[in-house]
């Protein structure tokens, strides 16, 4: 192998790291148990872990007499868990080892290695509301409590069928209209073509949010207003010009004696194009329909100009907004939340990869 090539090898081994280590990296923080995930990085999630937790004197036997003072003794510590240092203040919550001993409000704590406690009170009745701060190694856990809370309690199930029900009208529709009109386009000789595929090529510059008031007005003026259909037909429109470009080119780049020989024995326009260049394009198609999946998928704007931000009508980005402001700190939360909104289009990039490149470079040579 030259250097050259090894050198390239080199450098796309790096780029797919750099993007697979931070989704690797998402679904472990998804995986992990929550009071793991401020203590250490994903990478420490299959080492056992330091946690700091607290906890309240909960008493498993009653208070049994010692003289002229009372014992209350009870269990801190879980199983698998293994006490390093435990304090009463959040300020300092390994201040004491294992074994040492502290004078409370309620009386003399001690807490043994193995998270056993007594307390030497002087009152028969356990001190309420006595917390106590332990500093703690535990093993590796792993759940799938986040992900159970995301899709249930905090509604990304429903903001995921609802993306999907947008996404899904909005990657057909486009693909639909551009195939009639690049054929048309790409085969059909009448007056004006050129100026239409001029027109074509403009409106791939102009920037969708100078279209979004005037066109929600319309769609108002109408009688759409906000809906799915209203946001079906918005990125159908906004997706149109990259199809009929990217599948005009694609079926110029296929021989035109194809074509022409199949009017010579009677077909018809509609057969020709279903029947011949329609699956010869099928290259096109997947490059086309996976950037406007993946567009559609992770589109918030549109979706909140045209559908709405209501429970009924939010969609995953919208939801994942929403939750940050609600849940900022929970990071398992989140990360739950951001890898069930990108695992559809993971599965639709990896499995229309290879179309898709194809798609990219059908017509890089051949076009007019």
């Amino acid at each position: 192998m030259s250097a050259l090539a090894l050198l390239r090898h080199l450098a796309v081994a790096a780029l797919v790291a750099l993007w697979l280590l931070p989704t690797a990296g998402l679904l472990v923080t998804a995986l992990r148990d929550p009071g793991q995930i401020t203590g250490a990085g994903w990478w420490s999630a299959p080492f056992p872990a330091t946690v700091t937790v607290f906890r309240r004197l909960a008493p498993t036997t009653p208070a049994r007499a010692d003289g002229d003072a009372w014992l209350h003794e009870g269990q801190l510590l879980g199983p698998d868990e293994t006490l390093l240092a435990w304090g009463l203040s959040a300020r300092d919550p390994a201040a004491l080892a294992p074994g040492a001993e502290i004078a409370t409000r309620a009386g003399d704590l001690r807490v043994a290695a193995n998270g056993r406690y007594v307390l030497r009170s002087p009152q028969p009745e356990a001190a309420p509301g006595l917390r106590v701060f332990l500093r703690l190694r535990v093993p590796p856990r792993f759940t799938f409590e986040n992900f159970a809370r995301v899709i249930g309690a905090e509604g990304m199930g429903r903001a995921f069928l609802n993306s999907l029900m947008v996404t899904v009208p909005a990657t057909v529709l486009p693909i639909l209209v551009a195939g009639f009109a690049a054929y048309a386009l790409a085969f059909m000789r009448f007056a004006g073509r050129a100026l239409i595929v001029a027109g074509v090529v403009a409106l791939l510059v102009v920037p969708l949010h100078l279209t979004l008031i005037p066109l929600l007005r319309l769609h108002n003026a109408i009688g759409l207003g906000k809906g799915f259909l209203g946001v079906w037909l918005a990125h159908t429109g906004f997706g149109l010009p990259l199809a009929v470009h990217l599948l005009r080119n694609a079926m110029l780049a296929l021989p035109r004696e194809i074509v022409d020989c199949a009017r010579l024995d009677g077909a018809s326009e509609l057969r020709i194009f279903f029947r011949i260049v329609l699956p010869l394009s099928f290259p096109a198609l997947a490059a086309f329909a996976t950037f406007q999946f993946l567009w559609v998928w992770n589109d918030l704007l549109v979706a909140l100009v045209f559908l709405g931000a209501g429970p009924d009508q939010q969609v995953l980005t919208g939801a994942l907004r929403e939750m940050m402001g609600a849940r900022g700190g929970e990071w398992g939360l989140l990360a739950a939340a951001a890898f069930v909104a990108m695992a559809l289009p993971l599965a639709v990039f990896f499995g229309l990869q290879r179309s898709l490149v194809r798609g990219l470079l059908t017509g890089a040579v051949k076009g007019g």
